[in-house]
């Protein structure tokens, strides 16, 4: 997938997962470790795909900001259902007024969580200006981080290439412990 795509393959994928609802289902997290990976050896440049990246993440997530300010409100306006309750944005609200710019940075480190993150930061009315600020920081952090990463150990480790998917199940399996922790915490609290 990465030497088919190349850079632009590689940066619509992580702006799907920033941005796009259909991208919660995406490998963020592996593609960017398996890119940078790759690059040690010369099939990608670094510094084009962590710029790429990087890019595309923060795009991304100002797509998902944009949906969250200007469609998602008007979920609210409906009346209370099952799913959308206007307690849920009053939440919301406060959860970004008291936590918005870790949450911004945070959430890009969580699979599922990075593509809500930026919809409920424009559901939740922080401003743009804010916004962009700890999403030019976490997409910088996270899509250079995970790639950087990637390259770093692929340069350590002789013919890197042939571990690309073990290496890549293990990013996965560990970019979800802070889902399961907080499952896990959740069903002792109760």
């Amino acid at each position: 997938m990465i030497r088919t795509g190349g850079y632009v393959g590689i940066a619509f994928l992580i702006f799907a997962e920033s941005g796009l609802l259909f991208g919660i289902f995406l490998p963020g997290d592996s593609l960017l470790f398996a890119a940078g990976l790759l690059s040690s050896n010369g099939t990608l440049a670094i510094l084009p795909l962590t710029l790429f990246v990087a890019a595309a993440a923060i795009i991304g997530d100002s797509v998902g900001y944009w949906f969250g300010a200007n469609v998602g409100v008007n979920f609210f306006s409906r009346k209370d259902s099952f799913f959308f309750k206007r307690e849920y944005l009053r939440r919301t609200e406060r959860f970004y007024e008291n936590y918005g710019g870790r949450a911004v940075i945070l959430a890009r480190f969580v699979p599922i969580v990075r593509t809500i993150a930026p919809i409920l930061a424009g559901i939740g009315s922080m401003t743009y200006k804010k916004f962009l600020f700890f999403n030019i920081i976490g997409g910088c952090l996270w899509g250079a981080g995970m790639v950087l990463l990637g390259y770093t150990l692929g340069s350590l480790l002789p013919n890197s290439e042939h571990y690309v998917l073990p290496l890549s199940l293990v990013i996965i399996i560990v970019s979800f412990f802070p889902i399961l922790f907080n499952i896990i915490r959740g069903k002792r609290a109760i």
